[in-house]
């Protein structure tokens, strides 16, 4: 049966909804892993009765059946050959929180962090809390037993189920709590394998491989629910889950303790155990630094950490602060540290466990920045055992010539860490390094994995740490649940072997063909959308934080609309499986905002937007185009005709039906409001002006009279807000600068490159270089006024014109406005104090040039200031197009709009954006004000 057929054939039998197409199998098709199985159809059930009959469908056709939550699985036991099921569409609810008796009802597609933000306001918490939190669901923590930092103090999954309703894998449904007998033969395998659970199962804490039958012992409470936890989507498929929930402690304090190494930070492990902390994380000064270089040194930078290279947070508890400080105290009496320092300020502290939270992300790069993959991530030995086994294993990858940045859950013995692993050499090597590795941590007494299970990554491995009569008995508990190994087959028992399915053999080159180079990625951009591992940033909710990433998803919910989801079908464009014509492309593509929000958020530097570009150049390369692209793409050419006769072009469009008409032809939404044309552009009021500006007297810098600054005129600037240049002129002047300006109309050609029309926009980008060539010769800076122009100059230039000798020059001398005032020491900016101040970061802004220089002018002023975080909803050409508009609106709701509901009065709205402004006008009926225009303001 193919895949349209199973699709339309369960299609009729379910609530909720099934897709079976190439675009949507394509995202489905991995996880956070290294592996890729293309499934046959996905469903996303929307009551129990789809999931039911999703399984009896299966069955009756000979199809395996994988469960997924967020689909961040490390290890590859998210995806599957037959049916995945998505909990985390529909079925993602808290459906209970009993107070009394401290535990929560949930339904498996419920994110972690949702359920935390439920109990907090209670003093409560669910106890583990792994890094990806915010995306991460309640039944793929119970599938993969996960843990997180503070499962030191508060267990693993396992140990905080209470109470799991399944379908198992006949379809029967069953609730597992302590009574075996709800299983049919349970009882009786418990008995018979009591021996080979009692010697080899459940030897220590992170003992996380195969199967948690320790659980089923007699003296554990024969906990049925406890055993399932871990089990991978083998055994059933959860319909809800009661979990118990524990109070946040009073106080915490967080010390930081600093070592030569990670190894000696380990041999540490016991003596900081002694002091009952209730977490203790390690990490890797590498991995410290390429978090430092990602977060730059504005506001959310890495905090002074104590000496050393190798530093372990140890987190501790108490009735009150002083009780949790004097603890923390007593730890740094008692270690064996080089230093040790005490972190009592929320925000610092938060800061410093941000770096661990953005490990799994930012370890997908080698300090030399080969990429590195998971795979041999989640080893734990007994902590005690720690330090010699980490001595031992970077002895190991030397000798196989693999490398990578550690980090982890020192306190369990569990240690993270992302290698350059050979994949492209699979078997041979990646085989042979995989299970010399497995041999080294059991010769430890430890356990291939810590948390996230065994998956494709490690299920084949077992049998080095297991005798056949685990296995055995591993084979015969999942028999019970699944006699037909319908649920998720391969995994854990009668696996399939580790270099089955991997992602990355095989792939053919795409070397450049006249688009973007890549260079970060070889020049090779099927190396560029690899660089999406999964891990699933994405699909957080990250405004609260400040993230940008990815408004289209914010607002539909829909994996096809994350930056993951793009990235996996661009991936299998790639590869050959799908052209670049492709319609599942083009529906993955098409809400892409080109916000670039992605390329600074993502940890792994996804930049789905430049991908974005290089396909539509790739697909319509000499050929017709949409004919959005010609009137969007050409805007400057067509501003160039208006700017000749201004008051005719707004005449024309202010004619309602001549403007309908217009649009639609134009591919533009009718609904949208055109702006208007300023009377006169600034190029003409400049040249009025003589071209220049005579520079002001400076008694603060005498020599800033012999300087000049070169104004950046976008075409947006020029052609509808000239005012804003003639303020950034009389700002500059102001300082003692001569003011100049392009003696030619050249332009970035970011319409072009949003477009795709990338020969267009190299040829743009070439003038441009020539016009400001003399200037950056001479060691002039470029102050640009639109931040995604600016942008183009920062960062698209570099991509374009790679070969040309004048871009990087000319990307170094590129300024925003508050980037140029902060070079100027004798500058103090107007004291607003008081005034009430949202500013919508645009997102180019915020993406490539950074916004932290703005925020210091901001705090410097004294303003009280709200900062959206998040899209406009406009971005450019996107939320012109036709069929655009209502996700652009959806895309606004998520920052702007709200912000400016709940601004004061009196409130200044600034955004620096020309898109931004316009959509503010547009939707919310309010005038903004650019940066340089408030800075004037009296």
């Amino acid at each position: 049966m193919t895949e349209d057929r199973i699709a339309q054939a369960l299609r009729g039998k379910l609530r909720g909804e099934v897709d079976g197409s190439a675009r949507r199998c394509a995202e489905y098709s991995s996880d956070a892993s290294n592996y890729r199985v293309l499934p046959a159809a996905v469903v996303f059930p929307q009551v129990e009765a789809d999931v039911a009959a999703t399984i009896e469908f299966a069955r009756d056709n000979g199809l395996p059946v994988t469960a997924r939550g967020g689909g961040t699985s490390v290890a590859g036991n998210a995806i599957g050959p037959g049916i995945v099921v998505d909990f985390s569409r529909h079925m993602n609810s808290v459906l209970e929180l009993d107070l009394q008796r401290r535990v929560a009802r949930v339904q498996p597609g419920v994110v972690l962090s949702e359920l935390q933000r439920r109990a907090r306001p209670h003093g409560l918490r669910f106890g583990p809390d792994p890094s990806t939190e915010n995306r991460c669901t309640l039944g793929g923590m119970i599938g993969n037993n996960a843990c997180g930092p503070h499962a030191l103090a508060w267990g693993r999954t396992s140990d905080n189920v209470r109470e799991l309703r399944i379908l198992d894998g006949t379809g029967t449904q069953r609730t597992l709590a302590a009574d075996p007998s709800v299983v049919p033969g349970l009882s009786e395998f418990t008995r018979a394998s009591l021996a080979v659970i009692r010697t080899e199962l459940g030897r220590f804490g992170r003992q996380a491989s195969g199967y948690g039958l320790e659980h089923l012992l007699p003296e554990q409470g024969s906990a049925v629910a406890k055993s399932f936890a871990g089990t991978e989507g083998t055994c059933g498929l959860l319909l809800d889950a009661t979990v118990d929930l524990v109070a946040l402690p009073p106080a915490t304090v967080l010390t930081v303790l600093g070592y030569p190494d990670m190894a000696c930070a380990a041999d540490d492990v016991a003596a900081v155990l002694a002091c009952a902390p209730i977490a203790v994380e390690g990490i890797d000064a590498r991995l410290v630094d390429i978090v430092r270089v990602h977060r730059g040194a504005g506001s959310g930078a890495v905090p002074d950490l104590p000496r050393g290279s190798g530093w372990l947070f140890v987190e501790t508890a108490g009735e009150s602060p002083a009780e949790a400080l004097a603890a923390a105290e007593i730890l740094c009496r008692s270690v064996g540290a080089l230093e040790s320092r005490i972190v009592t300020d929320p925000g610092v502290a938060k800061a410093l466990w941000n770096i661990r939270a953005e490990g799994a992300g930012l370890a997908g790069r080698t300090p030399d920045g080969q990429p590195a993959w998971p795979g041999w991530e989640d080893a734990a030995v007994p902590p005690e055992r720690l330090g010699a086994y980490l001595r031992d294993f970077g002895a190991l990858t030397r000798q196989h010539g693999v490398d990578g940045l550690l980090y982890g859950h020192l306190g369990d013995g569990c240690i993270h860490v992302r290698l350059d692993l050979p994949i492209a050499d699979a078997p041979q090597r990646f085989r042979a390094f995989l299970f010399d590795a497995a041999e080294l941590v059991v010769g430890y007494g430890g356990s291939l994995s810590g948390e996230h299970g065994d998956g494709r990554a490690r299920s084949e491995l077992l049998s080095v740490m297991y005798s056949p009569a685990v296995l055995d008995v591993f084979a015969g508990y999942k028999a019970l649940f699944d006699p037909d190994n319908v649920l998720n087959p391969g995994v854990l028992v009668a696996p399939q072997p580790v270099d089955s399915d991997l992602r990355l053999v095989g792939l053919p080159g795409t070397p450049r063909v006249g688009g973007f180079a890549f260079p970060h990625d070889g020049d090779d951009l099927g190396s560029a959308v690899h660089r999406c591992v999964g891990v699933g940033k994405c699909r957080a909710d990250t405004r609260a934080s400040g993230g940008f990433m990815c408004p289209s998803y914010l607002a539909t919910a829909d994996e096809k609309d994350s930056t993951r989801g793009r990235a996996r079908v661009l991936q299998e464009v790639v590869r050959g499986a799908l052209p670049w014509s492709s319609e599942a492309l083009a529906q993955s593509l098409d809400l892409c905002l080109s916000c670039k929000a992605c390329r600074s958020d993502c940890p792994a530097g996804v930049d789905v937007a430049t991908y974005k570009s290089e396909a539509l150049y790739r697909r319509y390369h000499r050929r017709p185009r949409p004919i959005d692209h010609y009137a969007l793409g050409w805007l400057p050419r067509w501003s160039a005709v208006a700017n000749r006769m201004p008051r005719v072009a707004n005449r024309l469009v202010d004619v309602r039906w001549l403007r309908r008409i217009g649009l639609r032809a134009a591919g533009i939404d009718s609904r949208r409001e055109l702006p208007r044309f300023a009377d006169r552009s600034f190029r003409r009021i400049w040249r009025d002006l003589n071209a220049q500006v005579e520079p002001a007297r400076s008694d603060a810098d005498p020599m800033a009279a012999e300087r000049e600054v070169m104004l950046w005129i976008d075409t947006f600037t020029d052609a509808f807000a000239p005012e804003i240049a003639l303020a950034a002129a009389q700002l500059v002047t102001s300082l003692g600068y001569r003011v100049r300006i392009p003696e030619r109309n050249v332009c970035c050609g970011l319409t072009w490159i949003s477009t795709g029309q990338l020969d267009g926009a190299r040829a743009r980008l070439r003038a441009s270089l020539t016009a400001l060539d003399e200037h950056v010769r001479k060691g002039g800076i470029v102050v640009g006024l639109e931040p995604s122009c600016t942008a183009v100059l920062r960062s698209d230039l570099l991509e374009l014109l790679p070969e040309d000798p004048r871009s990087a020059a000319t990307a170094a001398a590129v300024r925003t406005v508050a980037e140029f005032l902060a070079e100027q020491p004798q500058w103090r900016p107007p004291q607003r104090h008081g005034r009430s101040v949202v500013v919508q970061p645009h997102c180019h802004h915020h993406a490539i040039l950074g916004f932290d220089a703005d925020r210091r002018l901001f705090a410097a002023m004294g303003v009280e200031l709200t900062e959206i975080a998040g899209c406009c909803g406009l971005a450019g050409n996107f939320g012109m197009q036709s069929g655009h508009y209502d996700i652009s609106v959806a895309v606004a709701e998520n920052g702007l709009l709200p912000a400016l509901r709940g601004a004061q009065d009196d409130s200044i709205l600034i955004a620096d954006g020309f898109s931004c402004r316009t959509q503010a006008a547009h939707l919310a009926h309010r005038q903004s004000r650019h940066l340089v225009q408030f800075l004037l303001d009296e």
